[in-house]
């Protein structure tokens, strides 16, 4: 017969199951406050004692999940069970606002406070937003304002509602110093949208391209949760409110200009790689090469000048409404100026717009000192566009204060991006570049206005924009005019091969690409380095 345990010897061995095993821990010793039910036992489903094995053996990780899942109350466990088992760690909880954040904190404090009092630290200090105990562990909270990552080496670095944290990427940056010692951290959010810091990191871990372990909750795990449950969720909030409360779809939640099944109709069915990539960072991408019995538009976003953004253009085909062409670098302006012609040129001297703000004017100036033929004017307003003499190049440059280039205002600015979103709508525009589809997907409403998510950009798109708007005018104002050019393009001859390529006697391609450098004998400078 076996000798019986003392009561030490048995607080001894469940102290040891304890540590070793935070899911026993929680089942057996921890409580929480249930809305309903009071103060009840922390009994984990399935999924959350998965989710729980996860934090323990993954030093980084981020939670994709629905509402109301218990993730919070799991997180406010974890840290318990790393405080009350470990001296001296530090934990830090943020979130959007104080009132948020100091969620986990009161849990951990409610479970200690209703720990036996064999397993339960003593509190050394107390307070609304952190509670230290006396074997040096501690939590506290803070908002996501100010420098609120910088703090003492930390253990853990607990992250709420991730994706709706405007300045998270500064507070994830100000952080790592923090975390170098060996800190863990677990990022945490619903969806909201994409192309924030939280889809990034997202899609980033499940590529594994960054350290982070993916949990993805989605509401159909809580075994207390059917179909009849989800449906109701739809009538409370809606169907795009839903998908973010409840299903971990990024797609449908955020507030894009263009709807994300259109995007994915145009990734899926759209999309694809161009025939030839050019230039020296291969940003040149083509997918029809010139013919020379239609019309096109070079439409051109320039780059501000300080490295933070990009130069791009798109070349258009005006009748089928075709991307045929598109440009994304960082070219300085006389070097974009002379690609910009050059590819114009190659394009049937197409009709060459050009946002005429701040740099602009220096890329438009070289434009002018390279004659180029077909330069958009507008006037100074821009209440009037005559696109019908642009195309047929007979614009008198006086006439209503023209001005070259296209001025993109707080007047301008809507009604191109209400082109744009009509045009995608309809689905009536032939989009090939993925880089675009995905500029796009992040071009959304912040406030009242539209624009890139924070750390993204839109030139591609601007530059679309500013297309797809010139285009709609044209074709109000110049049927006449497209039959009298396409009339006038006799005397072409078409290059054998499998490509379709019209070239024009008047114009070579090496010609289009060429440049008079005023030197004596007309000597001319070669431009094809550009591509």
């Amino acid at each position: 017969m076996s000798t019986p345990k003392t009561l030490k010897e048995v607080i001894k061995e469940e102290y040891k199951k304890c540590l070793v095993d935070p899911i026993y821990f929680m089942k057996k010793y921890v409580k929480i406050q249930h809305p309903i039910r009071g103060t009840i036992s922390f009994d984990l489903y399935e999924f959350q004692e998965k989710a729980l094995t996860d934090l323990v053996n993954n030093d980084f990780n981020i939670i994709l999940k629905s509402r109301q899942m218990g993730i919070s109350t799991l997180t406010a466990a974890y840290s318990l069970w790393l405080m009350v088992f470990h001296k001296d760690k530090n934990i830090l909880c943020i979130s959007i606002n104080q009132e948020t954040s100091k969620e986990i904190v009161t849990r951990v404090r409610f479970a200690n406070d209703n720990l036996p009092s064999w397993l339960k630290v003593k509190e050394q200090e107390d307070n609304r937003l952190s509670l230290r105990l006396t074997n040096g562990s501690q939590i506290k909270a803070v908002s996501s304002a100010g420098t609120s990552g910088r703090s003492s080496a930390l253990s853990l670095l607990i992250i709420d509602e991730a994706a709706f944290i405007d300045n998270i990427e500064e507070i994830w940056l100000s952080s790592q110093y923090t975390l170098s010692t060996g800190g863990r951290a677990i990022i945490l959010s619903t969806p909201n949208g994409v192309g924030n810091f939280f889809h990034q990191t997202w899609v980033k871990a499940e590529a594994k391209e960054n350290k982070f372990n993916t949990i993805k909750l989605p509401w159909h795990l809580h075994p207390e949760r059917d179909q009849s449950w989800r449906d109701k969720q739809t009538e409370l909030s809606g169907v795009k409110g839903a998908a973010q409360e409840c299903d971990c779809d990024f797609a449908t939640t955020g507030n894009g200009i263009v709807d994300t099944a259109t995007i994915d109709f145009y990734k899926e069915s759209k999309a694809k790689d161009p025939v030839e990539m050019r230039g020296l960072d291969h940003g040149y991408w083509i997918w029809e090469y010139p013919d020379y019995s239609r019309n096109y538009i070079v439409s051109a976003d320039v780059a501000r000048g300080d490295g933070a953004d990009y130069s791009a253009f798109q070349v258009i085909d005006v009748e089928s409404m075709t991307q045929v062409a598109e440009y994304k670098g960082q070219l300085g302006t006389k070097d974009y100026g002379n690609f910009l012609v050059s590819v114009s040129t190659d394009y049937n001297n197409a009709l060459l717009i050009i946002e005429n703000a701040n740099i602009g004017w220096a890329v438009l100036q070289q434009v002018i000192d390279r004659q180029y033929p077909n330069t958009f004017y507008s006037s100074a307003d821009l209440q009037y566009v005559d696109v019908e003499r642009q195309l047929t190049n007979k614009i008198n440059r006086d006439e209503k204060k023209m001005v070259p280039g296209f001025t993109n205002s707080q007047k301008t600015r809507p009604l191109i991006i209400s082109k744009l979103e009509t045009y995608f709508r309809e689905r009536s525009v032939e989009v090939r570049s993925k880089r675009f589809l995905d500029e796009l997907s992040v071009f959304v409403w912040d406030g009242n206005k539209v624009a890139a998510m924070k750390g993204y950009n839109d030139d591609l798109v601007m530059s679309m924009c500013i297309g797809l708007w010139v285009r709609d005018t044209a074709l109000k104002l110049r049927q006449q005019s497209m039959d009298l050019n396409r009339s006038m393009l006799g005397g072409i001859t078409r290059i054998g091969g499998t490509q379709t390529v019209y070239k024009a006697q008047s114009v070579s391609s090496a010609e289009a690409w060429q440049m008079s450098t005023g030197k004596f004998n007309d000597k001319k400078e070669s431009l094809t380095w550009l591509l």
